[in-house]
Parts: structure tokens; sequence; C-alpha cells
């Protein structure tokens, strides 16, 4: 391939492996080294985790993005457009970046087969390359010990919550899914662990490879600031008090302190002040976490797709109560725990727009209608072919003083818009 489009690129990518995942980094590592990617010259973090990766990427961004520093961000999946899964700065990279990037991993690869993520990490890698900047944040995809992004070794490691996900790749319980976050660590660099109760299996993992530990509920803590709207942080043997991230969830300010101390921790390459900090949570965005839109109805969009998330989702929608009635529009993948994540919502919603997704591992509405029927729901169900009509359908039924509420997988967010 030469002078191709975005597009074209993208559908060749996916035709071009049997498969759209293959743990593993001989592959991408073989192709990386041919294109010089590894080291990364920037401050780099790697972050992995169940939950809170993407938003523990937003508030470092917008912190260090407040402190005058340049930062690049590679994260999975997007929600609208592929070119988002690369920023610079806060601006996503153009379709002719990763067009050149393309070109340049298909010219070094050879014979080498790479997955569809494979080709999109080593395209985020070289965009990154190319550019002067002072930090790197690197989301992992799956897992942790053999995703793509773990060919790089970072100077400092981020795991977020951890839950069942994934199950036939990562395994079914914390401990097996821990200690596949846990091969994102480096011997004698710092990792940091949002988690207070994260798996035993990361604990060891980091005292036998030598790399130190900063635990949520051990080397740092958490508590609340009433009847101020803030929070404080206990690290280093002093507390210091913040303002609340402007991203709602009950789980956000966890997310923030274990950011607050990876920010302490590379204090000394990439200083940056207390107001700075505060600065980058009141301003951080993100789309699809909990992003509520004013209307009438309103709308709330939440990509939530696994258990641990969709408790979340319940608790916030507690604190957010419509004045009328409440819509669900949901799509999900067929190789999630469905029932789990239903089962904590289930008394929330006056009526379900269940919608087909038609992607790869996509569930159909009747099979979503049947989890919601085996779990007892009494509440209206209406199937869809897709989330544009459901949500158009789902808008025709709701009165002014509604709330529709927007879930189940990243697709089903991004095609909501």
């Amino acid at each position: 391939m030469d002078e191709h489009s975005l597009v074209q690129w993208l559908d060749y990518q996916q035709q071009l492996h049997p498969e759209n995942i293959e743990l593993g980094l001989n592959r991408i590592r073989v192709v990386a080294g041919r294109l010089q990617l590894a080291p990364v010259k920037s401050v780099c973090i790697v972050v992995a985790g169940t939950n809170g990766k993407g938003s523990s990427i937003a508030m470092l961004e917008a912190i260090y993005g407040a402190a005058g520093y340049r930062v690049g961000c590679y994260t999975s999946p997007h929600l609208y457009d592929y070119c988002e899964r690369v920023r610079i700065d806060g601006v996503a990279a153009s379709e002719q970046s990763f067009c050149a990037a393309f070109k340049s991993i298909e010219q070094a690869r050879g014979t080498t087969e790479l997955t569809f993520f494979e080709f999109g990490t080593l395209a985020a890698l070289k965009i990154l390359s190319e550019q002067a900047l002072d930090i790197v944040l690197l989301e992992v995809g799956l897992g942790g010990r053999l995703d793509a992004v773990n060919i790089v070794d970072a100077d400092l490691a981020l795991i977020t919550q951890i839950d069942i996900d994934h199950r036939d790749w990562l395994g079914d319980s914390r401990e097996t899914i821990g200690a596949e976050k846990a091969g994102i660590m480096r011997r004698g660099r710092p990792v940091v662990c949002a988690d207070s109760s994260a798996p035993h299996s990361v604990v060891e993992h980091a005292r036998q490879l030598g790399a130190e530990l900063f635990l949520a509920g051990a080397q740092f803590s958490v508590s609340e600031c009433p009847p101020e709207p803030g929070w404080s942080i206990k690290l280093n043997g002093t507390e210091l008090r913040l303002p609340r991230p402007a991203l709602v969830g009950s789980g956000q300010v966890e997310n923030a302190a274990a950011v607050v101390q990876v920010v302490e921790l590379l204090q000394l390459r990439l200083p940056v002040s207390t107001n700075e900090v505060a600065d980058g949570l009141v301003n951080v965005t993100l789309p699809g976490r909990f992003e509520y839109r004013e209307g009438s109805p309103s709308m709330i969009l939440d990509v939530a797709h696994n258990p641990q998330a969709c408790r979340e989702l319940a608790e916030n929608l507690g604190r957010f109560p419509p004045v009328g009635k409440r819509i669900a529009v949901l799509g999900m993948l067929v190789d999630k725990d469905i029932s789990a994540c239903l089962q904590p919502l289930l008394d929330l919603f006056d009526r379900w727009c269940l919608a087909s997704l038609t992607e790869l591992r996509g569930a159909t509405a009747s099979e979503l209608q049947a989890t919601l029927i085996g779990l007892g729901s009494n509440a209206p169900i209406t199937l869809f072919d897709s989330v544009p009509e459901a949500v158009q359908q789902a808008h025709a039924l709701a009165q002014p003083d509604d709330q529709l509420v927007v879930f189940g997988s990243f697709h089903t967010v991004g095609m909501a818009g």
C-alpha cells in the first residue's frame, strides 16, 4: 500500500491478521526495533487497570498541560474518531500523520503479521516520537503483561481499579487479572496503584520484582473535606487539599489521588505546583464518562461496560435523579458479563431501549432482552436494530423532564454522538 486514506488503512489492517486480539510482544517488538521506537525519549507513564485508565490519563494530561509541559497521549478505544487515540497537547493527531506512520510500519514489518491494535500502537509511538514532548502517557489496551504497549519501559507505572473483565483473555478472578496488570511494572521503578484493595498478586509482583509500590490507603490516602466540596490527600507525611476533579463520578477522587501521587513522584524531573495540580483537576474533560448533557430531555452518556463500572454508574445515577422518568439506551458486547452489569441498574430505569451492536462481538437486542427478563425486569422493553435508532426513539418517547442514559460500550456511546 502507498497513498491511501485512513479508512483504507484501517480496513486493510483488519483484514491483515486473522485475529483482532492476539496477545504477545514478539511481533510488535521486532517491528518497533526496525523503526527505532524504543526507548521513549520523554518521561513516560504506562497506565493499566480495569476502570479509570482514561480518566487518570485525562487528569495527568490536564495537570501537566496546566504546568506548561508538552504532553503526548495514546488511549484506546476511541469514541467518535480514530484520530482521538493520539493527542498532542490536547489536540488529536491528524489523519495525515496516521497515514504516514502506517506507511512506515507497513514498509518495516516485512512478513511480520500485526494485529489491528499492534498497528495502532506502533503508529502512536511513531507519531509521538516525532514530537518534542516533555511527557508521554500510554494506556494499556488489554491486561498489561502481554499488551502491545508493554514493549515500552516506562519511568513509572500506574495501575487503576482492578475488577473482572475480559475473562477469556485475563482470567476470571481479581488475583489472576491483577497479575496481568502488574506486568507493566519495571525493576527499580515506582508503581502507583489506585486500588486500595489491590489483589495480593499486585503487591507480591512488586515485591519480587523490586519495584517500589505506592498503594492507595497505605503510602497515600484520601479523605473528604466536608462541608467544602474538596478533598485532601496525605502523602510524604503532609496533607494537601485540592478541589474535586471536574469529572463526575464516585470513583474520580480515588483516581485523582493516584494521579497526584504520580505527579509527586516525578517532581524532580517535571516540577508541578499545587495550583497547577488544582487547575488541571478543575479543568479536565473526558467525553463518555458520566457525561451530562443538558436538554429536554437531559442525557447522560457513560461507557460503563463491566460490573464494577456499572455499579459506579448506578451509584452516580442515584445522586442525579430525574424530575420525570429515566430511559435507558443500552448496547453491549456479547462477551461481557451482561447479567452482572445490569443487576445493579435494574430498578433505576422506567423503560429500556435495547440496541443491537453490529460490531464484531456485539450482542443483539434480543440477547439483552433475555438477560433483563431473566433478572426480573418489569419495565417496558423495546428492541432496535441500531444505537442511532434506539436514541431517536428514546427521544421521541421522552417528556421534557425525563432523563436518557446511554451506556454499555464505547461503541454505544460513540454511535449515540
